[in-house]
């Protein structure tokens, strides 16, 4: 197949081969592990040969008819003997079976497309939950929905056209043109040929033309959209201004823009629509007039006369739709491409072969020596060492980009070690699997993001076997229990969209309730409190103390008063330690830690 051209979806001109995506597409629909899918696709092209014999049969029945009640000598025996009527009947019948196979086409098949559909998108929302943190955080995630949304989309579509319309258009055409050239004689066969191959060639570079005016018209439409969107998610400072006026001028102007470009669409859609009218037509009346001719000079019977009518119009009414299926099919290619790109892309962070499951005994966590940069041009952490002993509770402090959440994320593995080694109870976090760390480890992070559920999914979200009554317990030890049983709808009240209906002390809440449901041996605080006033954070650091107990504990922190009673404080700066001990002892040596905890004394109490 050749490198196929740009459109809509592919101008910066850049080459899209067809084949490398058909080719991927092909085992979902072929699958060598399914037999009963293979018959069912079996069936399915039988069906769609005999619908295409059945249609390619049906134009005769109409001669036949016709012939019956002018010239019966051109009708064979067996059908002069039913009679115009009967011939009638069966001209209908053969119209309904042609129909009938079709749909008998798509029973078999749809349950093998629907298969391919759901494999590929699941492979791929699966794949891109393995990717590694750097890929996500450089990626917009509405981009990578809309991926996986226009892929299989685009594989629905390619299934569709191409084995439903195309593919079924082709047979109906060769075996229209054999009939022709069989029963006619070759000048109907070239007319044919010449009419279908200068409608194809004009609706692909008229279709081409056009998808470049419906580029500057969509950028329009995106662009008076943004322009809606940005004015009213900022409401308040459009009233704070007085600028109503200023931003509906800004939005008529976008949508002027629009308005001309989609006048030059609809122009160019009439100019297609009439050409490619003119061009079938005139195949059409060539053909009639060549038939015409033959009735005349006694060489065909009406019965020919209407059977090419026939003929001509079976093939003339699917090529309509022919630059819009050209269109979305080169649209279908290439989001499917996009979505087998990312198939493609290789995750960072990898088990290695053979990946034994992490075993805590007590829950030891070592850095030794530990080197990491998010770029090899700026390392971040530069030869960390740090032990945190079993049942110990260790708070990592320091000014903004020392490195203290980095060291979370190295723990939980979203990215591996450039150099050294970070160990949990003396075993590598790169040679046990990554489902079974992280199944040890959990997180209370600075903001926590909940799903758009109920509470209680998202608190059983610690723990998917959870009882009810194991949910409530750690609602209670998490001081959420009460407040939710307030509610009207308690445990099934939905959350919004990332908890937003919920307050950030209650969101906090939920987030240790659902931890404390998986009940893991290490537990990492990342600046858990740090987005909350000072009289919530006061209150949820009860719940996380008492959450830590029997537990090691890493705290990642930025205000200081949070962390005064962990065992030992370990100061970063600049991807160094430069100073651990105890919240005392750090003061009393008067380094680092005293400075920046006079700092935040000092902003405590100016504010």
């Amino acid at each position: 197949m050749r490198r196929l051209p740009k459109t809509s979806a592919n101008l910066d001109g850049a080459k899209v081969s067809g084949w490398r995506t058909i080719r991927k597409v092909v085992p979902y629909l072929w699958p060598e592990d399914e037999p009963v899918m293979k018959a069912r696709v079996i069936l399915a092209v039988a069906m769609l040969v005999l619908a295409k014999l059945i249609a390619v049969s049906t134009p005769l029945f109409f001669k036949w008819a016709v012939d019956s009640l002018g010239d019966p000598t051109e009708v064979p025996g067996g059908m002069l003997a039913i009679g115009a009527v009967g011939i009638t009947i069966a001209y209908g019948v053969f119209r309904l079976m042609n129909v009938g196979f079709q749909q008998l086409r798509d029973v078999f098949f749809t349950p093998v497309g629907q298969r391919a559909l759901r494999k590929l998108a699941s492979e791929t929302f699966m794949h891109i939950h393995r990717l590694s943190m750097r890929y996500h955080i450089t990626r917009k995630t509405g981009g990578l929905s809309r991926v996986i949304e226009r892929g299989v989309k685009g594989v629905d579509f390619l299934l569709r056209f191409i084995l439903f319309s195309i593919g079924p258009l082709i047979l109906e055409l060769l075996l229209i043109m054999g009939v022709l050239f069989v029963l006619f004689d070759a000048w109907y066969l070239a007319v044919v040929i010449v009419t279908i191959g200068v409608y194809v060639w004009f609706t692909f570079k008229v279709t081409e033309w056009r998808v470049k005016i419906r580029k500057v018209m969509n950028d329009q439409d995106t662009d008076a959209n943004q322009k809606a969107i940005d004015s009213l998610l900022n409401f308040e400072t459009v009233k704070y201004f007085g600028a109503e006026s200023r931003e509906a001028e800004r939005y008529d102007s976008a949508m002027k823009a629009y308005a001309e470009a989609a006048m030059k669409t609809n122009y160019s859609l009439a100019f297609l629509n009439f050409g490619q009218s003119f061009l079938i037509t005139s195949g059409l009346v060539i053909v009639m007039v060549l038939a015409a001719i033959g009735v005349q000079n006694g060489a065909l019977t009406v019965g020919d006369f209407v059977m090419v009518n026939a003929y001509m119009i079976q093939i003339t009414m699917p090529l309509n739709f022919l630059g819009t299926v050209y269109r979305e099919i080169r649209q279908a290619l290439i989001d499917m491409g996009d979505m087998f790109d990312l198939l493609e892309q290789p995750a960072e962070v990898t088990d290695k072969p053979g990946a034994k499951s992490l075993e805590v005994r007590g829950g030891e966590v070592v850095l030794d020596d530990v080197v990491f940069g998010y770029e090899a041009a700026r390392p971040i952490l530069k030869g960390v060492s740090l032990r945190v002993g079993p049942g110990e509770t260790v708070a990592i402090v320091g000014s903004s980009g020392s490195g203290k959440s980095t060291i979370g994320r190295l723990l939980f593995r979203f990215y591996d070690v450039v150099d050294g080694s970070l160990r949990i109870d003396g075993q590598d976090v790169r040679d046990v699997t990554q489902e079974s760390l992280h199944a040890q480890i959990g997180v209370v992070p600075q903001d926590t993001v909940l799903f758009n559920d109920t509470i209680l999914y998202n608190i059983a979200y610690g723990r998917a076997d959870a009882t009810r009554a194991e949910i409530e317990q750690v609602a209670k030890a998490a001081k959420i229990h009460d407040f939710i049983q307030s509610l009207p709808n308690g445990y099934d009240t939905a959350v919004g969209e990332r908890g937003l209906k919920l307050s950030g002390g209650e969101k906090q809440r939920v987030g240790i309730a659902r931890t404390l449901l998986k009940n893991p041996p290490i537990l990492l605080l990342d600046e858990a409190t740090s987005a909350l006033d000072t009289d919530t954070e006061r209150e949820i650091q009860s719940e996380l103390k008492a959450m830590g107990k029997g537990r090691t504990v890493l705290t990642i922190a930025h205000r200081l008063s949070t962390v005064a009673d962990a065992t030992r404080i370990v100061v970063l700066e600049n991807g160094v330690i430069v100073e651990e001990g105890t919240h005392d002892a750090l003061l009393a040596s008067g380094g680092r830690y005293a400075q920046l905890w006079n700092r935040q004394q000092s902003e405590d109490e100016a504010a």
